[in-house]
């Protein structure tokens, strides 16, 4: 095997966060939402959520990419997500990267186990991918979290027309 390599760079398409980012702040209530039955529970707003604290841990070392195809579905990634991506962490058995494959950029399970490095899809359609002979993995980054919209961006455009693209998030 010709062994896995952690890259610095990042790979194409990729936008790097901000190192003093501008707040992304929306309320945050006190209470949290439970997801059963209904609680009569009080709906306070607590203190503004800046979704750079909550998303980025180290701004130098993450960067953000969009997700494309379905091998990952299973695990919570579909396509247009958009995934926030750490350089600095070290992968480990279980951990989703951004890794490149003989060239070929994707996003998959990082499996190192007696069986050696593989790369594994979320979604049975996908075989795993073994490495053998002279197969090169570079790891760009570990994938921390997926932004996922539940509902198409609607956003006013040229006057008093709406458009609503999954592009938008």
């Amino acid at each position: 095997m010709g062994g896995m390599k952690r890259e610095e760079s990042l790979p194409p398409g990729a936008a790097p966060a901000m190192e003093s980012p501008p707040p992304a702040t929306a309320p945050l209530m006190v209470s949290p939402v439970v997801a059963g039955f209904p609680s009569p529970a009080e709906q306070y707003v607590e203190r503004p959520l800046d979704l750079n604290d909550l998303l980025v841990a180290r701004p130098a070392a993450t960067y953000f990419v969009r997700a494309q195809g379905d091998s990952m579905v299973g695990a919570g990634v579909q396509d247009g997500d958009l995934l926030v991506v750490d350089r600095s962490l070290e992968p480990e058995d279980g951990s989703m990267v951004i890794a490149c494959v003989d060239g070929e950029f994707t996003v998959k399970t990082y499996r190192h186990d007696r069986r050696g490095v593989r790369l594994e899809a979320a979604n049975p359609a996908y075989p795993p991918i073994r490495f053998a002979g002279e197969m090169e993995l570079r790891v760009f980054g570990v994938v921390t979290a997926v932004v996922h919209r539940l509902v198409p961006a609607v956003r006013p455009e040229r006057g008093s027309q709406v458009a609503s693209r999954k592009s938008d998030l």
